[in-house]
């Protein structure tokens, strides 16, 4: 299991392949988990889940961007998605990675550029999440985000409850809407859990920790242990659901979505698009290898 993770982790950061996925279209079977290439074909997928009671986050997919011609069109891409969920009037919002946006060029450019996505977002009173990604990024994005809520409210981010430093990251940003997410990249012992076991009793006692706190919370998970856990912990404490939510990924456990709307949580689908689909690809196979069945599927119909 863990080589075959670190395989597709690998895989996930080969910048080659990445550049060739651009031009294959969705392939290998991400066409289950990407909503399309374009905004028409991601808005058809997000007016589909609002009919079932579920809203989206939506991530206009980006990596490895690190000039600032490609941050600029990374960034009036965002906008456009804005604009379309305003011109919609779909049940959405926002995440970005602020490596798409300059993080890897430029602190103050990247900052700048989320400055006018952030404020495009409030224009529509749009939330816009922020996006965690490997530890080296980590204090670089919170740096942001705090510099971002200091103009702006409607701004959150992600913690990862592998990582050993995330309950006091969660408590410095106690009155900020926030994800809590395991952890989906491969990190070192000296900075995060490796096993399985003490990622989710961190997790959990993230969770616990948030929903006994007047804030909102986003608890995105596919774990239906933790599920189960998360329910019957807000009802013995009359924790109100309006306080927190569910959030799985688009293509992932999705009869488990609907029924969970269905019992009246809110929930949220995690709605991933755009023609820069090949490293989020690599790391839900790295998550999840039985999904590498998709992938084979896919090659052997060509």
């Amino acid at each position: 299991m863990s080589l075959t993770r670190d395989f597709f982790i690998a895989l996930s950061k080969n910048q080659v392949l990445n550049s060739g996925a651009k031009k294959w279209g969705l392939k290998l079977g991400a066409g289950k988990v990407v909503a399309g290439t374009d905004i028409d074909s991601m808005m058809k997928s997000v007016k589909e889940l609002n009919a079932e009671g579920i809203g989206a986050t939506i991530d206009n997919l980006g990596e490895f961007v690190f000039n600032r011609e490609e941050a600029l069109e990374a960034k009036m891409q965002i906008l456009e998605t804005i604009e379309a969920i305003q011109k919609h009037g779909v049940a959405a919002h926002m995440s970005v990675k602020l490596t798409q946006v300059g993080l890897d060029v430029d602190h103050k450019f990247c900052l700048e550029n989320m400055k006018e996505i952030v404020a495009a977002a409030a224009d529509y009173a749009i939330f816009v999440n922020i996006d965690m990604e490997d530890y080296n990024h980590l204090q670089p994005t919170l740096d942001i985000v705090h510099e971002l809520l200091k103009d702006y409210d409607n701004v959150g981010t992600v913690i990862q409850s592998y990582l050993y430093r995330s309950e006091k990251d969660l408590e410095a940003l106690q009155n900020v809407r926030l994800r809590l997410v395991k952890g989906a990249y491969k990190e070192i012992s000296e900075v995060s859990y490796q096993s399985k076991q003490d990622i989710d009793h961190n997790y959990l006692k993230l969770i616990k920790i948030r929903l006994q706190q007047d804030v909102f919370t986003s608890i995105a998970t596919h774990d239906h242990v933790v599920i189960h856990e998360v329910k019957k912990f807000a009802k013995d404490n009359n924790i109100p659901r309006s306080r927190f939510e569910f959030q799985m990924l688009y293509g992932f456990r999705s009869e488990m979505q609907k029924e969970l709307a269905q019992e009246g949580y809110a929930f949220t689908t995690y709605v991933p698009f755009g023609q820069d689909w090949y490293g989020y690809y690599m790391r839900r196979l790295a998550e999840r290898p039985q999904n590498i069945n998709l992938a084979l599927k896919s090659l052997i119909s060509k």
